[in-house]
């Protein structure tokens, strides 16, 4: 699994979950986390969940930082969104070390009782996808501004938290590698 940042501003509009998106845009063909930073105005056409898109909810921000993963080892539902929990709960402990204290509800992480983050899981007929959105600023949200985080750490921040996930699933991978089945002596 490989992780990159893009450094120009990326605007988010919930294609980028779509299957192979890292290869179209950073000719990653391996599980891959993409970081960026830019705005955020998901249309209904790309919707995902469908209470969201029943209701018409707004998914807007001016300023975030994104991370798009793709997993190709599984199109299992169930796992990708497991995986999102673990990630989620990832970027709770990586803003905890920088004084934010967070609460999760699911996939979500709440400041001051203020939604942080959004997020979406879904699978295709090649690989499994997660967007996981933070707020950098935001009128109404919570967001990284407003919890004291300067603009030059935002960077810094994307690289942590993509490096750290690329590290977790290869600690995954190491430890399957030495678990002997059950039954097997």
């Amino acid at each position: 699994m490989r992780w990159i940042v893009l450094k120009d501003p990326l605007h988010y509009d919930g294609s980028q979950i779509s299957s192979l998106w890292g290869y179209m845009v950073a000719d990653l063909q391996e599980d891959s986390i993409i970081a960026f930073r830019g705005s955020c105005d998901v249309q209904i056409r790309h919707m995902i969940d469908l209470e969201d898109r029943k209701e018409a909810d707004v998914i807007y921000s001016i300023d975030m930082l994104h991370f798009v993963i793709e997993h190709f080892d599984s199109t299992d539902l169930k796992l990708i969104y497991a995986r999102q929990r673990l990630f989620t709960a990832m970027v709770a402990e990586i803003l905890l070390k920088r004084g934010i204290k967070t609460s999760r509800v699911g996939d979500d992480l709440f400041v001051q009782g203020k939604k942080l983050t959004i997020s979406i899981a879904s699978t295709s007929a090649v690989s499994q996808k997660i967007h996981f959105g933070i707020n950098v600023e935001h009128d109404i949200y919570g967001s990284l501004i407003d919890q004291g985080i300067p603009e030059k750490d935002l960077f810094p921040l994307m690289e942590e938290i993509a490096s750290r996930y690329v590290e977790e699933m290869h600690d995954i991978e190491k430890d399957l590698r030495k678990t002997r089945p059950l039954g097997v002596i």
